[in-house]
């Protein structure tokens, strides 16, 4: 558990850069929305570029990583759930706490002004907090689509999976199509985790556990059914400490090449690089 308190000061230390690269093990569908149907296409296509290539959001992949850490941490109690959306239809509920060491919150961030409780009870404007993670769009590397699966995709960068759903009193089968992004495309990431206190070299952990968490669930949808499968490899950590920003110090690169099976094992060393 963080170390933070309510009066933490607040100063940049530095930016600990994370690059590297997530592979898709099954095929991958991040959706784009019911706006994006074209004739002859998937029912539900997957999003994409202005250059017409597949890419994973930074929200997209930002909020399964927290997802996942408020259901590892049982933090989804009625008494700390916030609505993001209160949409008929779309009501979304997130985590969110006044505690000063909730390293989810810490991690992500929590906004005073755009949510309020459950119970409709607003929150103290001292509560909220600067997120320190920031996930960036994650480009396709085009060179992970071979050509032999190129040839095999019509020249196209997705797949199209056919599934049936089954009546179970008529046994009518109702088929549907989602496109999905095939295995073994790779996609380039990058986070950044903003180090504003001494405490915040602790988030590292979090961070990594999210990342552990997502390798034996699913990004995107159809997770259940088969799709969203995802591995991180070749990991690389850069630490940028505020005199690099200032004055133009060189940066250390502390890891290259990386799991996070291994960053997990070195995280308390990593923490302890981390200083201005």
């Amino acid at each position: 558990m963080s170390s933070h308190t309510a009066n933490t000061e607040l100063k940049l230390i530095g930016k600990l850069i994370l690059e590297g690269e997530l592979l898709c093990e099954t095929g991958l569908h991040i959706g784009a929305g019911k706006g994006s149907l074209e004739i002859g296409g998937a029912d539900n296509p997957v999003v994409k570029d202005a250059f017409g290539r597949p890419y994973i959001p930074g929200s997209s992949l930002r909020g399964r990583l927290r997802s996942l850490l408020e259901q590892a941490g049982g933090l989804a109690v009625p008494s700390e759930l916030v609505y993001l959306s209160r949409r008929k239809g779309q009501e979304v509920r997130i985590h969110q706490s006044d505690r000063p060491g909730d390293e989810v919150c810490l991690l992500f961030g929590r906004s005073a002004t755009r949510m309020e409780r459950v119970q409709g009870d607003a929150i103290d404007s001292g509560s909220a907090t600067p997120a320190r993670l920031t996930v960036y769009d994650a480009p396709l590397d085009p060179d992970s689509i071979s050509a032999q699966m190129r040839e095999n995709l019509d020249d196209e960068l997705t797949e199209v999976k056919s599934e049936n759903a089954i009546d179970r009193l008529t046994a009518q089968s109702s088929p549907r199509t989602l496109e999905r992004v095939p295995s073994s495309a790779r996609f380039k990431v990058r986070m950044v985790l903003d180090v504003l206190c001494e405490e915040d070299r602790e988030l590292i952990s979090k961070l990594l556990e999210g990342m552990r968490l997502l390798e034996d669930d699913a990004l995107g949808g159809g997770g259940s059914r088969g799709s969203g499968r995802v591995r991180f490899s070749g990991l690389r950590l850069t630490w940028r400490s505020r005199d690099f920003y200032a004055n133009g110090a060189a940066e250390q690169e502390l890891v290259s090449g990386a799991t996070v099976a291994a960053l997990q094992s070195s995280a308390a060393e990593l923490a302890g690089k981390l200083t201005e």
